[in-house]
């Protein structure tokens, strides 16, 4: 038996294990080896799945509506709790079909618009110069949790119009309803049913007193000429926090682990600051955190493999970001790439409405801290680790740096 119990894996093709250590470590060399000899794999774990590999499978999968639901994003998951286990909530635009899902969407879209995400730029910048002040004077820091991990629960806080101090519950809830939940189904309800009583508190309450926030916002809103439910605009901030916190501090953490480990990228950037937004576009290419989920509503032949109703079909964005017919020197991080389609933030009709803000807060972040922390390297690169699954990045990043 291998790690955790479970049986090792032998043919990635047919037999592949998202949550193990390999693939959470670095799962480049798997896809690379199953592009050649099956691209799109399968396995049978974790209550079967389907892996496409390659860039133009993985966009034209993202956009077989309806053949491919999207009502189950995270599909890689214990048998699912009984019907009505959360009170009839689901987290549109992301987890609902056509029809309902335009306008949905587009009840959402002027909150994230570039002149809304602008808004928030400077509580965002002023609170990484914060958490850097915290820990500048001691010349070592864990990048991940004491800075990466603190910015997107935060921003989305202060987005919410609550107290920021609720960022660290809203971590705890997010990593068991993303990490431990993935594989404990008790954990998963726990923190979806804290989510939903709070938010639903939340809802209350700016039906009594709207302010200028996001929940006020939707409340404000019309879904097809109707006032918006309380039970949708709660299953809505669900998704926000759980699409824009993990998400967004796994794509911070990463680039940091790249500049860490690459002093020659690291140094350029110091250099020419201006280059930082080409290089986040490249860094979310190279590490594109999350793979979506597809549920096959009726039976589709595609790329030699019969995908049938109730199968499950991971969009393998990060996968498909590092196919070398779609990228010249997909293995490589280049920071000044100028032709970068990348898929990072899905493709189709649910691509990813809040990349305007994830793109703000990587941008700052990085912007920030190279400028305050110009030189720093890992620590120790053995005591890196990484959370996988459908959601990858480094948990933990030991950095040091000097001290002026």
């Amino acid at each position: 038996m291998s790690e955790n119990g479970r049986p090792p894996v032998d043919d990635w093709s047919g037999d592949y294990d998202i949550f193990h250590a390999d693939y959470i470590t670095d799962p480049a060399p798997i896809w690379d080896d199953l592009r050649q000899s099956c691209p799109i794999a399968h396995t049978e774990r974790w209550g079967g799945s389907w892996l496409p590999t390659r860039y133009e499978d993985v966009r034209a999968l993202a956009r077989l509506v309806p053949e491919l639901s999207s009502t189950e994003p995270l599909v890689v998951n214990p048998p699912p709790l009984p019907d009505g286990a959360y009170g009839g909530v689901v987290a549109p635009p992301i987890s609902i079909d056509p029809p309902a899902h335009g306008p949905a969407r587009r009840l959402i879209l002027p909150a994230f618009s570039p002149q809304a995400v602008e808004r928030h730029e400077p509580f965002t910048r002023e609170l990484a110069h914060r958490l850097i002040d915290a820990f500048a004077g001691r010349g070592r820091a864990d990048a991940a949790t004491d800075f990466a991990q603190q910015i997107p629960p935060r921003v989305i806080a202060h987005l919410l119009g609550v107290d920021e101090e609720q960022a660290d519950t809203f971590v705890v809830w997010v990593r068991g309803l993303l990490e431990q939940g993935l594989t404990a189904p008790e954990i998963r309800f726990e923190a979806r049913t804290n989510i939903i009583e709070f938010f639903t508190e939340q809802v209350a309450q700016r039906r009594d007193e709207p302010g200028d926030d996001f929940i006020s916002g939707l409340l404000a809103g019309e879904l097809d000429g109707e006032p918006v439910p309380d039970v949708h605009v709660v299953g809505t901030c669900l998704l926000l926090l759980v699409a824009g916190i993990d998400t967004t501090w796994s794509s911070i953490g990463s680039a940091l682990w790249h500049l860490a480990s690459t002093p020659s990228d690291r140094k350029r950037l110091v250099s020419e600051p201006e280059l930082i937004p080409t290089a986040v576009e490249e860094l979310l290419r190279a590490y594109s955190p999350v793979t979506m989920g597809r549920v096959v509503t009726e039976e589709v032949v595609f790329g030699g493999v019969k995908l049938q109703p109730g199968d499950r079909v991971l969009m393998n964005f990060p996968g498909a970001n590092r196919d070398p017919e779609a990228f010249a020197h997909a293995d490589q991080v280049i920071i000044d790439r100028q032709h970068n389609r990348h898929i990072a933030f899905g493709v189709g009709i649910h691509r990813c409405a809040g990349s305007n803000l994830a793109r703000m807060e990587m941008n700052v972040a990085l912007s920030v801290f190279l400028d305050r922390i110009p030189e720093f390297s890992l620590e120790d690169p053995a005591a890196v680790t990484w959370a996988g699954g459908q959601v990858r990045g480094p948990r933990r990043l030991p950095i040091v740096f000097p001290v002026s």
